[in-house]
């Protein structure tokens, strides 16, 4: 196991990366519990503790799906692209970049918690955010971007000195995930910074409801593949040596990130399939491409059983028959705690992966959408393997980085696999709602979780109090992983700080494929992808748009500007009638 050493600069940067989202994470998971308990109809009103539903709900968005992906994602980016190529950080990049990480992520929580910015964590029009929210996650997003930069320069040089040489699988993952985050985030800080944020601060009255939308899940889909291709890194260079054995194919790996890199972008449109500004044909041909990217899915489902099967067989599984290898896994060796996180996901990941398809239908997705299953499917993927990879590989990294050990193994262990439990009940609860026409997004304790509303809902009590006791276990599992992290923290310091990970070892001594071994090809293809995608939808968007419209709050159907108007002669009327009554 080849190790490297940190310097005093590189270890301070590692930690800022790893802890800020972690420490965030408790507002996130906390909100999560929140929103199950809001959907039962247990907590019957607007807000609770000083925090409406909206508000609670975009905390749990933005910091689960975005703050904690991007954080984690950039610092396990910066210790891969260090460690696999030999060549230290770019430490003035990688500073800049952890600079307006942080002052954004602290702009965009602020206004949150303010009450100014309940907009979600998808922040297209009409819902109007605070203009600081807007240039928080513009300065979030660019700050990814810089990082990215550093790495492009370790690479090219890399590139220079080995040449003909293959490139480490780890660095090539690294690279695809960053290449697709940047050309998928260049659309949305174009609507952040040019559409949203004039717009929120009156210096234009109106704004393109459908085209920031659109341009929105230009990212959005994209975002999916951004937080799950470091952990998918995981299942590739790191598990099978966990489960004792080899990967089964370089290439095989390489094929999968170079398909993500071509299909992750231009599949977003299948999130507007009941957009009205978008017509059926750019919506089925991607559709059609949405389906391509089951593709590098099924590829690693071959290639990782192939991996974790062999590792059955150096294991001592003499039968090896279908099923019998996976009894011989290392499920429960608290020295090999990483190994259970990983493989929980993998088999979270399975259902999220099927219910995903269920999506991409342009027919299915109409019984769907909007609907308690979407979050259903999504907490599948980005609350199963994203999240269980991000929480498992920061102990891995946290107890490297300070030189301490992870005392509490045995609950470090179990913590994955009550997890997945919770998750399973959970996701289940919301899929069977969705199914049975439970809405998202919406707080139905005030209406179809209240027996005193005329839109009370009985055959929905099940569901939802499913979904509560898969939340609480959930909820459970997190108590359990922030003991664990503290117990770390305020341990001694008992070896060495420094950076070590699984020796990666193939099972197949395979031949350099230059077209897997280069980024040319596969940029050349997915650009082309993305114009024969794209450039139709954001045509539709703008000639079949009707008059742009104006901001709203989620609380209230009625414009803004309208409502304060409402409540103003209101007031008014109020007033009048005590002095007459006076």
């Amino acid at each position: 196991m080849m190790k490297i050493n940190l310097r005093k600069s590189e270890k301070r940067l590692s930690l800022l990366l790893l802890s800020v989202p972690l420490i965030l994470l408790t507002l996130g998971i906390y909100h999560g519990l929140m929103q199950t308990l809001y959907r039962s109809g247990m907590i019957s009103q607007t807000s609770f503790a000083a925090l409406e539903y909206y508000q609670g709900l975009t905390l749990h968005g933005v910091i689960n799906a975005l703050v904690l992906t991007i954080f984690f994602a950039v610092a396990f980016g910066h210790i891969c692209m260090s460690y696999y190529t030999g060549i230290k950080m770019h430490m003035t990049t990688a500073w800049i970049s952890a600079v307006m990480m942080v002052v954004g992520t602290i702009m965009t929580i602020a206004t949150i918690l303010a009450g100014e910015s309940s907009v979600l964590y998808t922040f297209y029009a009409p819902m109007k955010a605070h203009p600081l929210f807007y240039v928080g996650n513009a300065l979030l997003i660019a700050g990814s971007w810089v990082a990215f930069f550093g790495w492009v320069g370790i690479y090219r040089k890399w590139r220079r000195e080995h040449k003909g040489e293959r490139t480490p699988l780890a660095v090539v993952a690294t690279m695809v995930n960053f290449t697709m985050w940047f050309v998928c985030s260049i659309p949305v800080a174009y609507s952040t910074l040019v559409l949203l944020l004039p717009w929120s601060m009156g210096i234009t009255a109106t704004v393109n409801i459908p085209l920031t939308r659109t341009l929105f899940w230009f990212f959005g889909h994209a975002l999916v593949y951004f937080f799950l291709l470091p952990v998918y890194l995981m299942y590739y260079v790191m598990l099978p040596t966990l489960a004792g054995g080899k990967l089964y194919s370089d290439n095989a790996g390489k094929l999968v990130f170079f398909l993500f890199l071509v299909f992750s972008i231009p599949v977003g449109t299948h999130h507007q399939f009941a957009e009205p500004a978008i017509t059926q044909g750019v919506k089925y041909f991607q559709s059609l491409l949405t389906y391509g990217v089951a593709l590098p899915s099924f590829i690693t489902a071959f290639t990782i059983a192939a991996s974790l099967e062999y590792a059955a067989w150096k294991r001592g599984d003499k039968r090896k028959n279908w099923f019998s290898w996976m009894a011989k896994l290392p499920y429960f060796e608290k020295d090999r705690y990483l190994f259970s996180y990983l493989i929980c996901g993998l088999i979270i990941f399975i259902f999220g992966g099927i219910t995903g398809i269920i999506n991409a239908s342009y027919s299915l997705n109409s019984l769907v959408h909007n609907t308690a299953f979407l979050p259903g499917h999504f907490h599948m993927t980005v609350a199963g393997p994203t999240f269980l990879g991000i929480i498992g590989m920061s102990l891995y990294l946290l107890e490297r980085i300070s030189g301490k050990e992870v005392r509490l193994k045995r609950i470090t262990n179990a913590i994955p696999y009550l997890w997945t439990i919770g998750m399973f009940i959970f996701s289940t609860g919301l899929m069977v709602g969705g199914l049975r026409g439970e809405p998202r997004r919406t707080n139905m304790g005030i209406s179809y979780m209240d027996p005193d509303s005329p839109l009370y809902r009985p055959d929905w009590v099940w569901t939802t109090g499913t979904t509560v006791i898969g939340g609480v276990i959930l909820f459970a599992a997190a108590g359990l992983f922030f003991i664990v992290l503290l117990d770390l923290l305020f341990a001694k310091k008992t070896k060495e700080s420094y950076i070590s990970f699984p020796t990666y070892r193939t099972y197949h001594q395979e031949k350099v494929i230059p077209f897997l071994n280069s980024f040319k090809p596969w940029l050349v293809i997915m650009f082309l992808l993305i114009l024969v995608a794209y450039v139709p939808a954001i045509f539709n968007v703008m000639k079949y748009t009707g008059k742009e419209a104006p901001p709203y709050a989620p609380q209230n159907p009625i414009p803004l500007e309208l409502h304060k108007q409402d409540v103003g002669e209101v007031d008014e009327g109020e007033t009048l009638n005590l002095n007459q009554d006076e």
